[in-house]
């Protein structure tokens, strides 16, 4: 399970209007590579794979998550940084055991 909380689901929505994208949803992901060893990746898509685990926040903004990725982000809540005025989405991830100070590198 992803939890997509209220000010992520406004930051997301807000995103697809100024790119022009009227379906689908975020794609979030994980890769190798990073100060910490493991990356998160974002990236528009129109609809999910068919192995996709999908997230849909009570607001209706929706997350698709591929298999692999998804054994390290199970638990994860999709937020914004409210030190950024809203404007950045954060993953705050249970299964890290560390962090990098820019939140998009992490080590398990």
């Amino acid at each position: 399970m992803i939890e997509i909380t209220e000010a992520a689901t406004k930051r997301i929505h807000s995103a697809m209007k100024q790119e022009g994208i009227t379906d689908g949803g975020l794609r979030v992901g994980v890769k190798a590579g990073g100060c910490s060893g493991l990356s998160y990746v974002f990236k528009w898509e129109r609809s999910p794979t068919p192995r996709d685990e999908v997230f849909e926040s009570p607001g209706g903004a929706k997350i698709y998550v591929d298999p692999k990725s998804f054994k390290y982000l199970d638990g994860t809540v999709l937020d914004c940084d409210p030190n950024m005025l809203g404007q950045s989405l954060v993953l705050r991830n249970p299964n890290a055991k560390a962090e990098c100070g820019c939140g998009l590198s992490f080590g398990v």
